[in-house]
């Protein structure tokens, strides 16, 4: 059948010029319907709540559930600045604030969306109520009335005092939840997205299990405002009354973590800033800490870039596809920090759980991952100590701990290795405390006077070949009682320190022995 063009004159008005405007205002249940399958997960739902919560400066987050006699809730809670009867019914309609518009730099939002989106994502009935200025207001989408009655369109009641007060449940958590003069009560009714099973028994217990995801989740995506030392940005959250702990990633705290030189991507005006972080080998740590900082899955799983988004984590454990993850770079964790006026170059979606960079910055990150994976490799080793990657393994390491820098002896030197293990008792305990002096015994403020003052005049210390073949011996004879291949023995005699440093004469020693050619 032959396409036929509607007339004009059914889309223009007689005698004018301008085109005739249909009402496409739609649906409000098949719009909300669909936005309930947006992607959220209980726990980026929530996460999304206190992203709001903290924009509105809040120093303390209460999340609590409740089975409540097999109709569940869910509410959060806090002591932000609240919001007046107008703010309350802006924030309350879908689409509230364009994504093109300027935020303030402390903003965690993005579409003026998350709010509702969250919240049908996980629940039917949402209340919102908020207490400002000594007013308290609140507001509620029943996706469930507005089912009942279509022609009440995109039309919300306003509550007042009076109002609340006719729902029971609703004024029982305000009571205990909303306490100060400010704030914003959250509350989710009507949860209908815990599980696919009818079996009570079956959702209560998975309502459980979320919870435990849930907490996991938000130690970890806020863990800089719950741990940060600044009062303007600490920020106390609780689930069920329990306080969460700070979750960091790149595990700072520990002696063996490597802090290495932060990088900045300058784009548009703005600086991305870019901070690479090496965990500590598990044989540099305990048993438990190592666990703890493996992440969900496994090392492997969640080596690579850290996005944060105004110091909230939106993405974790991704090279972007820029490098393959691999044992060798398993320690690897870069943390990522950009500011919100970068997020449509970013892609940041609604969910706030995907990032993109553009493709300045993707070439950026993959300079700052050529620079920073063989460190890594170096960290990460196989039991029986054979590195498997060239790279320069010196006898000294700096290290930068809570920002302090140090030098101490690399304890995974592979002479020291060596002799740590063949060494017993009383001896081993010896050399654990000459290591120990030497590091103390640093002449930090003399090498600094002499360098500042005529670093002409420094001359390293190159040893002789006899001396450099005496060593050359040493290693050659602890490959072979540790069964290394004559391969991997002579990669990792050229990788280390002193042959590094002189690599001419170590592999004219090499040859000599008959082990390279020529």
């Amino acid at each position: 059948m032959d396409f036929q063009p509607v007339p004009l004159s059914g889309l223009i008005k007689e005698n004018a010029l301008a085109l005739e405007y249909f009402d496409m205002t739609p649906s409000p249940i098949s719009l909300i319907e669909s936005l309930r399958d947006i992607g959220y997960s209980m726990k980026t739902a929530i996460a999304d709540v206190v992203d709001n919560s903290i924009t509105a400066g809040a120093s303390w987050i209460h999340i609590n559930f409740s089975w409540d006699n097999d109709y569940p809730w869910i509410a959060i809670a806090d002591n932000g600045t609240g919001m007046t009867p107008e703010e309350l019914i802006k924030a309350m309609r879908l689409g509230s604030r364009s994504p093109l518009e300027a935020r303030s730099t402390d903003d965690l939002g993005r579409f003026g969306l998350g709010l509702k989106t969250a919240s049908f994502s996980q629940c039917r009935r949402l209340t919102v109520v908020c207490r400002h200025s000594g007013t308290v207001t609140g507001m509620e989408w029943d996706l469930d009335s507005i089912v009942r009655d279509t022609d009440f369109g995109w039309k919300l009641p306003v509550m007042n005092e009076e109002d609340l007060k006719q729902d029971c449940l609703l004024m029982e958590i305000i009571e205990e939840q909303l306490t100060d003069s400010r704030g914003t009560l959250v509350l989710w009714r009507k949860l209908d997205r815990i599980d696919a099973s009818r079996d009570q028994t079956v959702l209560e217990s998975k309502l459980n299990s979320l919870i435990a995801e849930i907490r996991s989740h938000i130690e970890i995506t806020f863990h800089r405002y719950l741990e940060s030392r600044k009062p303007n940005e600490k920020i106390v959250i609780c689930i069920n009354g329990d306080r969460l702990e700070a979750h960091n990633p790149f595990n700072p705290d520990a002696p063996a973590t490597q802090e290495l030189p932060e990088q900045r991507i300058h784009l548009d005006g703005q600086h991305i800033i870019v901070k690479p972080y090496i965990l500590p080998h598990f044989s540099k740590t305990s048993k438990t800490e190592y666990e703890k900082y493996r992440g969900e899955g496994s090392y492997l799983l969640n080596q690579g870039f850290y996005v944060y988004r105004n110091k909230r984590l939106i993405i974790k454990g991704t090279w972007f596809r820029l490098i393959p993850k691999a044992e060798l770079t398993k320690l690897i964790r870069v943390r990522v920090d950009i500011p919100n006026s970068l997020d449509h170059i970013w892609k940041i979606d609604v969910k706030k759980s995907m990032a993109v960079p553009p493709v300045e910055v993707r070439r950026k990150l993959k300079e700052v991952i050529g620079k920073i994976a063989e460190r890594g490799k170096i960290v990460y080793k196989r039991r029986g100590r054979v590195l498997l990657e060239e790279a320069r393994i010196p006898t000294w390491q700096r290290s930068v701990v809570k920002g302090k820098i140090r030098y101490s002896i690399n304890e995974d030197y592979p002479l020291l290795a060596q002799l740590r293990e063949k060494l017993s008792g009383k001896d081993k305990k010896l050399l654990e405390i000459y290591i120990n002096t030497l590091e103390c015994g640093f002449p930090g403020d003399i090498y600094f006077d002499d360098f500042a003052s005529a670093p002409e005049k420094m001359e390293r210390i190159i040893l002789s070949e006899e001396k450099l073949d005496r060593i050359l011996e040493v290693f050659l004879e602890s490959h072979r009682e540790s069964g290394m291949s004559i391969e991997d023995s002579i990669r990792l005699i050229v990788s280390s320190e002193p042959f590094s440093s002189q690599p001419q004469m170590a592999r004219e020693l090499l040859a000599r022995r008959k082990l390279i050619d020529d």
